[in-house]
């Protein structure tokens, strides 16, 4: 029964192992970066090119009543939680997209996503967190890869 696996799996297992790392690097950052983007363009408004909103100092009020009513996060004041979280899911988005410092930017979200997941939304982990914290978690373990920003400026 061995042999017989190894006969029909083997022809599978290398084909799937020609894969090259930086498609699955690539294709996680684009995941992680539609993910946090498609938030920010939720909360922010002005200048918008191709349909996106680019104006991430211009927080709408909506997003500063979810911060102040629904989302509760403790320790800070409710308006500059919306400021860091705007901030972060745009300029950090941005990051991982062109691989820029890329592990830096991973982690930066990843606070963010247990921010998310312990004050915000404490039931959405096996629907939702746990798959965004294995790409980060990815990402800070192997960086941007090849076709990133940090590749250019590292030359690793």
């Amino acid at each position: 029964m061995k042999n017989y696996l190894c006969k029909v799996l083997g022809p599978i297992d290398s084909l799937l192992s020609m894969i090259p790392e930086w498609v699955v690097n690539l294709a996680m950052r684009l995941v992680i970066f539609k993910v946090f983007w498609f938030s920010v363009q939720t909360k922010i408004t002005g200048l918008t090119i191709g349909g996106q909103h680019f104006a991430f100092w211009n927080v709408t009020d909506s997003t500063f009543l979810l911060f102040d009513f629904e989302y509760g996060i403790p320790l800070i004041p409710s308006e500059l939680a919306a400021y860091l979280g705007t901030f972060g899911e745009f300029f950090l988005a941005l990051m991982i997209l062109f691989g820029f410092m890329t592990r830096f930017a991973a982690l930066g979200l990843m606070v963010m996503t247990m921010t998310i997941q312990f004050f915000v939304y404490p039931d959405a982990w096996w629907s939702v967190h746990v798959y965004w914290a294995l790409i980060l978690l990815y990402l800070m373990r192997n960086g941007g890869g090849l076709l990133s920003v940090d590749r250019l400026l590292l030359k690793r």
